[in-house]
Protein backbone atom coordinates (compact mmCIF):
# COMPACT_ATOMS: atom_id res chain seq x y z
CA UNK A 1 0.00 0.00 0.00
CA UNK A 2 2.79 2.41 0.98
CA UNK A 3 4.59 1.66 -2.29
CA UNK A 4 1.47 2.49 -4.30
CA UNK A 5 1.06 5.79 -2.45
CA UNK A 6 4.68 6.71 -3.16
CA UNK A 7 4.24 5.92 -6.84
CA UNK A 8 1.03 7.96 -6.96
CA UNK A 9 2.69 10.93 -5.27
CA UNK A 10 5.60 10.65 -7.69
CA UNK A 11 3.22 10.75 -10.64
CA UNK A 12 1.45 13.81 -9.24
CA UNK A 13 4.75 15.62 -8.70
CA UNK A 14 5.95 14.67 -12.18
CA UNK A 15 2.70 15.89 -13.73
CA UNK A 16 2.92 19.16 -11.81
CA UNK A 17 6.53 19.78 -12.86
CA UNK A 18 5.71 19.06 -16.51
CA UNK A 19 2.70 21.38 -16.40
CA UNK A 20 4.93 24.11 -15.00
CA UNK A 21 7.48 23.50 -17.76
CA UNK A 22 4.81 23.76 -20.46
CA UNK A 23 3.44 26.97 -18.97
CA UNK A 24 6.97 28.37 -18.76
CA UNK A 25 7.62 27.36 -22.38
CA UNK A 26 4.58 29.25 -23.64
CA UNK A 27 5.33 32.27 -21.45
CA UNK A 28 9.00 32.53 -22.44
CA UNK A 29 8.19 31.91 -26.10
CA UNK A 30 5.60 34.68 -26.04
CA UNK A 31 8.10 37.11 -24.52
CA UNK A 32 10.78 36.07 -27.01
CA UNK A 33 8.59 36.66 -30.06
CA UNK A 34 7.36 39.99 -28.69
CA UNK A 35 10.96 41.14 -28.29
CA UNK A 36 12.39 39.84 -31.57
CA UNK A 37 9.57 39.85 -34.15
CA UNK A 38 7.99 42.91 -35.73
CA UNK A 39 5.72 43.11 -38.80
CA UNK A 40 6.49 39.46 -39.57
CA UNK A 41 10.25 40.06 -39.68
CA UNK A 42 12.80 38.59 -37.27
CA UNK A 43 15.70 40.43 -35.62
CA UNK A 44 18.24 37.73 -36.47
CA UNK A 45 21.23 40.01 -35.89
CA UNK A 46 20.06 40.86 -32.38
CA UNK A 47 19.36 37.21 -31.56
CA UNK A 48 22.71 36.14 -32.99
CA UNK A 49 24.51 38.60 -30.73
CA UNK A 50 22.69 37.27 -27.67
CA UNK A 51 21.42 33.70 -28.06
CA UNK A 52 20.82 33.02 -24.37
CA UNK A 53 17.04 33.45 -24.38
CA UNK A 54 16.49 31.33 -27.48
CA UNK A 55 18.73 28.54 -26.22
CA UNK A 56 17.03 28.58 -22.82
CA UNK A 57 13.60 28.11 -24.38
CA UNK A 58 14.80 25.24 -26.58
CA UNK A 59 16.51 23.64 -23.57
CA UNK A 60 13.22 23.86 -21.68
CA UNK A 61 11.37 22.32 -24.66
CA UNK A 62 13.81 19.40 -24.80
CA UNK A 63 12.26 17.38 -21.97
CA UNK A 64 8.65 18.55 -22.07
CA UNK A 65 6.12 15.75 -22.32
CA UNK A 66 3.23 16.64 -24.61
CA UNK A 67 0.32 14.38 -25.58
CA UNK A 68 -1.92 14.54 -28.63
CA UNK A 69 -4.79 13.84 -26.24
CA UNK A 70 -4.58 17.52 -25.27
CA UNK A 71 -4.99 18.59 -28.87
CA UNK A 72 -4.70 22.36 -28.51
CA UNK A 73 -1.67 22.23 -26.22
CA UNK A 74 0.00 19.68 -28.51
CA UNK A 75 -0.55 21.74 -31.66
CA UNK A 76 0.42 25.02 -30.01
CA UNK A 77 3.60 23.48 -28.62
CA UNK A 78 4.73 22.06 -31.96
CA UNK A 79 3.85 25.20 -33.95
CA UNK A 80 5.94 27.31 -31.58
CA UNK A 81 8.69 24.68 -31.48
CA UNK A 82 8.83 24.69 -35.28
CA UNK A 83 9.04 28.47 -35.53
CA UNK A 84 11.68 28.69 -32.80
CA UNK A 85 13.72 25.92 -34.43
CA UNK A 86 13.65 27.70 -37.78
CA UNK A 87 15.08 30.77 -36.07
CA UNK A 88 17.70 28.58 -34.37
CA UNK A 89 18.63 27.05 -37.73
CA UNK A 90 19.10 30.45 -39.32
CA UNK A 91 21.10 31.72 -36.34
CA UNK A 92 23.37 28.67 -36.54
CA UNK A 93 24.20 29.63 -40.15
CA UNK A 94 24.11 33.39 -39.67
CA UNK A 95 24.47 35.42 -41.78
CA UNK A 96 22.57 33.62 -44.51
CA UNK A 97 20.48 34.83 -47.43
CA UNK A 98 17.99 31.96 -47.41
CA UNK A 99 17.20 28.81 -45.44
CA UNK A 100 17.74 26.90 -48.70
CA UNK A 101 21.38 28.02 -48.74
CA UNK A 102 21.98 25.59 -45.89
CA UNK A 103 21.94 21.91 -46.90
CA UNK A 104 19.48 19.80 -44.95
CA UNK A 105 17.86 22.79 -43.27
CA UNK A 106 14.40 21.21 -43.33
CA UNK A 107 15.04 17.49 -43.71
CA UNK A 108 18.43 16.68 -42.13
CA UNK A 109 19.15 19.04 -39.22
CA UNK A 110 17.58 17.71 -36.02
CA UNK A 111 16.36 19.47 -32.89
CA UNK A 112 15.86 17.95 -29.45
CA UNK A 113 12.23 18.68 -28.61
CA UNK A 114 9.77 16.89 -26.30
CA UNK A 115 12.00 13.86 -25.99
CA UNK A 116 12.52 13.53 -29.75
CA UNK A 117 15.40 14.27 -32.11
CA UNK A 118 13.38 15.62 -34.96
CA UNK A 119 13.65 17.62 -38.19
CA UNK A 120 11.52 20.57 -39.23
CA UNK A 121 9.88 18.44 -41.92
CA UNK A 122 9.00 15.81 -39.33
CA UNK A 123 7.27 18.39 -37.16
CA UNK A 124 5.29 19.81 -40.06
CA UNK A 125 4.41 16.66 -41.98
CA UNK A 126 4.30 13.88 -39.36
CA UNK A 127 3.32 15.53 -36.10
CA UNK A 128 0.93 18.18 -37.41
CA UNK A 129 -0.37 17.80 -40.97
CA UNK A 130 -0.69 14.00 -40.87
CA UNK A 131 -2.41 14.05 -37.49
CA UNK A 132 -4.94 16.86 -37.87
CA UNK A 133 -5.67 17.43 -41.59
CA UNK A 134 -5.85 21.19 -41.12
CA UNK A 135 -4.66 23.40 -44.00
CA UNK A 136 -4.35 26.36 -41.63
CA UNK A 137 -0.97 24.99 -40.50
CA UNK A 138 0.45 26.49 -43.69
CA UNK A 139 -0.33 29.96 -42.37
CA UNK A 140 1.25 29.57 -38.94
CA UNK A 141 4.36 27.47 -39.61
CA UNK A 142 6.94 29.99 -40.76
CA UNK A 143 9.93 28.66 -42.71
CA UNK A 144 12.17 31.69 -42.29
CA UNK A 145 11.55 33.10 -45.78
CA UNK A 146 9.67 36.13 -47.10
CA UNK A 147 7.39 33.83 -49.11
CA UNK A 148 5.98 32.39 -45.89
CA UNK A 149 3.00 33.96 -44.19
CA UNK A 150 4.36 36.38 -41.56
CA UNK A 151 5.53 35.24 -38.15
CA UNK A 152 3.42 36.78 -35.38
CA UNK A 153 5.02 38.62 -32.47
CA UNK A 154 3.49 36.33 -29.86
CA UNK A 155 3.28 32.65 -29.03
CA UNK A 156 0.48 30.37 -30.15
CA UNK A 157 -1.35 29.38 -26.97
CA UNK A 158 -3.71 26.45 -26.31
CA UNK A 159 -6.68 28.56 -25.26
CA UNK A 160 -6.41 30.94 -28.23
CA UNK A 161 -5.02 28.55 -30.86
CA UNK A 162 -8.08 28.20 -33.08
CA UNK A 163 -8.73 31.94 -33.18
CA UNK A 164 -5.04 32.64 -33.89
CA UNK A 165 -4.96 30.12 -36.74
CA UNK A 166 -8.14 31.59 -38.22
CA UNK A 167 -6.74 35.12 -37.94
CA UNK A 168 -3.49 34.26 -39.71
CA UNK A 169 -5.31 32.38 -42.47
CA UNK A 170 -7.66 35.31 -43.04
CA UNK A 171 -4.79 37.80 -43.08
CA UNK A 172 -2.92 35.76 -45.67
CA UNK A 173 -5.87 35.14 -47.98
CA UNK A 174 -6.98 38.77 -47.79
CA UNK A 175 -3.42 40.00 -48.21
CA UNK A 176 -0.13 39.27 -49.93
CA UNK A 177 -0.72 35.50 -50.16
CA UNK A 178 -3.25 36.13 -52.93
CA UNK A 179 -3.34 38.37 -56.02
CA UNK A 180 -6.63 38.92 -57.81
CA UNK A 181 -6.92 40.15 -61.40
CA UNK A 182 -10.61 40.86 -61.98
CA UNK A 183 -10.20 41.90 -65.63
CA UNK A 184 -8.49 38.64 -66.56
CA UNK A 185 -10.72 36.61 -64.21
CA UNK A 186 -7.66 35.17 -62.59
CA UNK A 187 -6.34 34.69 -59.08
CA UNK A 188 -2.71 34.02 -58.29
CA UNK A 189 -1.82 32.29 -55.05
CA UNK A 190 1.41 31.47 -53.26
CA UNK A 191 3.09 28.27 -54.42
CA UNK A 192 2.21 26.82 -51.02
CA UNK A 193 -1.23 26.14 -52.47
CA UNK A 194 0.36 24.33 -55.40
CA UNK A 195 2.79 22.26 -53.31
CA UNK A 196 0.11 21.21 -50.84
CA UNK A 197 -2.94 21.18 -53.08
CA UNK A 198 -4.33 18.12 -51.32
CA UNK A 199 -4.54 20.04 -48.04
CA UNK A 200 -6.68 22.74 -49.66
CA UNK A 201 -8.99 20.38 -51.55
CA UNK A 202 -10.06 18.00 -48.80
CA UNK A 203 -13.65 16.72 -48.63
CA UNK A 204 -14.33 17.50 -52.28
CA UNK A 205 -13.68 21.22 -52.00
CA UNK A 206 -11.76 23.26 -54.55
CA UNK A 207 -8.93 25.64 -53.73
CA UNK A 208 -11.30 28.52 -54.50
CA UNK A 209 -13.75 27.08 -51.96
CA UNK A 210 -11.03 27.09 -49.32
CA UNK A 211 -9.98 30.64 -50.18
CA UNK A 212 -13.55 31.91 -49.99
CA UNK A 213 -14.03 30.37 -46.54
CA UNK A 214 -11.63 33.00 -45.20
CA UNK A 215 -11.74 35.79 -47.77
CA UNK A 216 -13.89 38.89 -47.34
CA UNK A 217 -14.22 39.62 -51.07
CA UNK A 218 -15.13 36.25 -52.53
CA UNK A 219 -13.47 34.84 -55.64
CA UNK A 220 -15.94 33.82 -58.40
CA UNK A 221 -15.94 30.10 -59.21
CA UNK A 222 -15.08 30.78 -62.88
CA UNK A 223 -11.76 32.46 -62.05
CA UNK A 224 -8.64 30.55 -63.04
CA UNK A 225 -6.08 29.81 -60.35
CA UNK A 226 -2.37 30.22 -60.94
CA UNK A 227 0.62 30.41 -58.62
CA UNK A 228 3.34 33.02 -58.20
CA UNK A 229 6.95 32.10 -57.36
CA UNK A 230 7.97 31.63 -53.74
CA UNK A 231 10.37 34.17 -52.27
CA UNK A 232 13.04 32.24 -50.35
CA UNK A 233 14.99 35.28 -49.13
CA UNK A 234 15.32 35.23 -45.33
CA UNK A 235 12.64 37.16 -43.42
CA UNK A 236 15.05 39.41 -41.54
CA UNK A 237 14.37 42.86 -40.13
Amino acid sequence: MKKNIIVFIGLIIGFSINAQDIDAFFSKTDAFFQEHVSDGKVAYSKIHNNQEKLNAILKLAKNISISKADSNAYQAFWINAYNLSVIKGIIDHYPTNSPLDNAGFFDKTTYSLAGKNITLNDIEHKLLRAQFNDARFHFVLVCGALGCPPLISKAYLPNTLNAQMDTQTKLALNGAFLRVNTKKKRVEASQIMEWYKGDFTMKGKTEIDFINTYREEKIPDNFKLRYFPYDWKVNKQ
